[in-house]
């Protein structure tokens, strides 16, 4: 039986710091939306990992409770980088 490799119909041009598989490159992103999908990737990560640990997952519980702090950190040298406009 021959299975094809289909290609993603977007393809990435350069580094995206919170991409994830197969979805659409954002260029040039505002420090401010950098720094609401950097927040957005830790909550996803701390609600994996409490997920895999109520499924008696451990191990995976484990990666992605360190994991979220780091894209935290991340948004706070992105914060402490760049001066954000007030909202008004």
């Amino acid at each position: 039986m021959f299975i094809a490799i289909t290609q993603p119909a977007v393809e990435p041009i350069g580094p995206d710091p919170v991409a994830t598989p197969y979805a659409p490159v954002v260029h040039d992103l505002t420090p401010r939306a950098l720094h609401a999908r950097l927040l957005l990737n830790a909550a996803q990560r701390r609600l994996r990992g409490l997920e895999r640990k109520r499924a008696d997952r451990p191990e995976d519980a484990d990666y992605w409770l360190h994991a979220a702090p780091v894209a935290v950190k991340k948004a706070c040298a992105l914060r402490e980088n760049r001066s954000f406009i007030p909202l008004p």
